[in-house]
């Protein structure tokens, strides 16, 4: 009885998401666009890469 619970937790996991409104039908056929899927890990990125350059102009 627990094994089948612990199998049904990514069907429900995904239902919750979905009921949510975090599934949009329709956008697994759009094209990638990296800002719009990824940007606020472009910018993290490149957060991180100032930081490290900082750390080394001051470093100097």
């Amino acid at each position: 009885m627990v094994g089948r619970r612990l199998l049904r937790w990514p069907d429900e996991w995904a239902d919750w998401f979905e009921k949510r409104g975090v599934y949009v039908p329709g956008e697994d056929n759009r094209v990638v666009d990296p800002w719009r899927d990824w940007g606020w890990l472009i910018v993290l990125w490149l957060a991180g890469l100032a930081v490290f350059i900082l750390v080394f102009a001051i470093a100097v």
